[in-house]
């Protein structure tokens, strides 16, 4: 089993910091996703993974040691855009991965085909976007790589395809292999990684497993008797991450204690106090989105 770790990585394209002092590591054996809006860096922090791009700063480590090319042969990549050959047919591919990869096993590879209804005869240049995303993952899967690279492995396909590469990602990960992934539907994040990581404007602002950050997290929200209402100093509370309010009503991200806060925020006079559990999509949301303006105030050097 495999780990990569990323150690203080930049990636400046001019003046612009497409990735700034990112550390992470993803664990061997397990399924890893990596969330953020467009533009966050997803697909630059895997490029300096694959040593596609060089880093400005900083380092990348595959079990402890520097990339070789030897080491290539352990991980597989899908990018996010086809790269595949126009010209060459699907069963072209295949061969010339069998070619290029001791592990690749092209029975699997024509079997994954099948599965995702993929003729091995045509040409890259008539299949669609989804099928040439299905032909990707399927080369991948078929590599038997140790890691796994997958920058939005389900673009293009229907939600059985979709559904598909899910399983083909927990169960590669029950085999004793690791993988990262990104993807922008993230309830499919949520389905399959046991660890996250987002990131906003090429920063990592938050990071830690899916269980974890779904049960420390809660929502308490609360209805105040009027717009001007004070909250009492319930805001000022280190437990609560973030306050967003609009009028009357106030919704506060608490990091712990959620029962606590919402008796002190009845006590302040609001109705209707309920504490809420967060999905993956909450999360995410709360971490990457500004607070909003309305807020009677916002403790600093929240996680979010």
């Amino acid at each position: 089993m495999s780990t990569i770790q990323i150690s203080h990585l930049s990636k400046r394209f001019g003046q612009f910091p497409a990735v700034s002092d990112l550390s992470l590591e993803v664990p061997a054996g397990s399924v890893y996703g990596l969330l953020g809006p467009n533009g966050a860096g997803k697909t630059t922090v895997f490029k300096c993974v694959l040593g596609l791009s060089r880093p400005s700063e900083g380092e990348v480590l595959y079990d402890g040691d520097p990339f070789t090319p030897q080491t290539f042969q352990d991980i597989a990549y899908v990018p996010e855009r086809s790269v595949l050959y126009e010209w060459m047919s699907v069963a072209e591919h295949v061969e010339m991965n069998r070619r290029a990869f001791a592990r690749f096993e092209p029975a699997r590879a024509l079997e994954l085909l099948r599965q995702f209804n993929i003729d091995p005869r045509k040409r890259a240049r008539a299949l669609s976007k989804g099928m040439r995303t299905a032909v990707m993952v399927a080369l991948a899967f078929a590599r038997n790589a140790r890691f796994l690279v997958l920058d939005e492995p389900t673009s293009g396909l229907d939600p059985i395809n979709q559904r598909h590469v899910l399983s083909l990602i927990v169960n590669e990960a029950a085999r004793g292999n690791s993988v990262v992934f990104s993807s922008h539907q993230i309830g499919q994040v949520e389905r399959a990684a046991e660890r996250i990581a987002v990131i906003d404007r090429g920063r990592l602002v938050l990071e830690g497993m899916v269980d974890d950050l779904k049960a420390d997290r809660k929502i308490v929200e609360g209805i105040l008797p009027d717009a001007t209402s004070s909250l009492d100093g319930v805001a000022g509370d280190p437990r609560i991450a973030r306050v967003d309010r609009v009028e009357r009503i106030v919704r506060l991200l608490v990091l712990s204690g959620s029962d606590d806060i919402a008796t002190r925020l009845t006590q302040a006079g609001a109705s209707g106090v309920r504490v809420l559990d967060l999905n993956l999509e909450d999360i995410f949301l709360y971490a990457v989105s500004p607070v909003n303006a309305e807020a009677d105030a916002v403790v600093s050097g929240s996680t979010s």
